[in-house]
């Protein structure tokens, strides 16, 4: 039986994949369980410094199942209920790695689709892939962390744009508007994603995954408060093998070699 999701670690790089292309890898109950299940597991690995997140297929994910929401008939409410939270554990459970997430989008990322990519913490998207907030073209408010990532990236009013009218982005336009981090000719998407992928894996993982969480949580610290985290967090790492790999690497005029002990 296919998997609905599949994981491989190669070289440090887990390659985490939504895999139902025949329906655009359209989230239903086993793609969304899976993906919640195959991030979790990423949390109890140490040969994990980066993740590549992508769909099979020509679709990174067209969005929720929309015909199982239908067969779901009267139970649909508690239906998208479960899915939506268990999708969200996934999310959280990347947010909060070390590890840096890479998003690789290929043709349409819509609706909870959308909402995946941009939760990573880089997105990389080929010139004909496309970005469609998609919620209420059918009647919906969003989920997958949307209305908390859309607005913290390209501000309030067009967040409330992007929302209501369902513009469908070109990758270059999703660039502009710093969805996306680099647009990348279709045949090099590939090849550009690994590559990113093994230099950040091959990085200092705990100050990538420092600089991910203090840069999380500065939208709604106090200016003070998050001056304080920074000096304890960079003493933390200025002590820490890889910090001091750092710095002797630098006077020596060598490049480091970090995540050793």
């Amino acid at each position: 039986m296919k998997e609905s999701v599949t994981l491989e670690v190669r070289d440090r790089v887990a390659y985490l994949t939504l895999n139902r292309p025949e329906a655009g890898n359209a989230l239903n109950p086993a793609v969304i369980h899976a993906f919640r299940d195959a991030a979790e597991s990423l949390d109890e690995r140490d040969d994990v410094g980066a993740v590549l997140f992508t769909g099979a297929g020509k679709n990174f994910s067209v969005g929720g199942d929309l015909q199982f929401m239908h067969d779901a008939g009267d139970d649909v409410a508690d239906a998208v209920y479960g899915l939506a939270t268990t999708m969200h554990a996934g999310i959280l459970a990347l947010a909060e790695l070390d590890a840096p997430v890479i998003s690789v989008v290929r043709g349409a990322a819509a609706g909870g689709g959308m909402s995946l990519a941009i939760a990573a913490d880089l997105v990389l998207a080929a010139e004909t892939a496309h970005f469609t907030v998609a919620y209420t073209a059918i009647g919906f408010s969003m989920d997958g962390g949307a209305s908390w990532t859309l607005p913290r990236i390209v501000g309030h009013r067009k967040a409330t744009e992007l929302a209501l009218l369902n513009e469908r982005l070109s990758s270059a336009r999703a660039a502009e508007l710093g969805l996306v981090t680099r647009v990348l000719a279709d045949d090099a998407l590939e090849a550009e994603a690994d590559a990113l992928a093994q230099r950040l894996a091959n990085g200092p993982i705990g100050a990538h995954g420092a600089i991910k969480r203090l840069l999380r949580f500065s939208s709604t610290s106090p200016f003070g408060q998050q001056l304080e985290d920074e000096a304890r967090t960079i003493a933390g790492l200025s002590a820490a093998p890889d910090g001091r790999e750092g710095v002797l690497a630098f006077l020596d005029k060598r490049a480091p070699h970090f995540g050793e002990p």
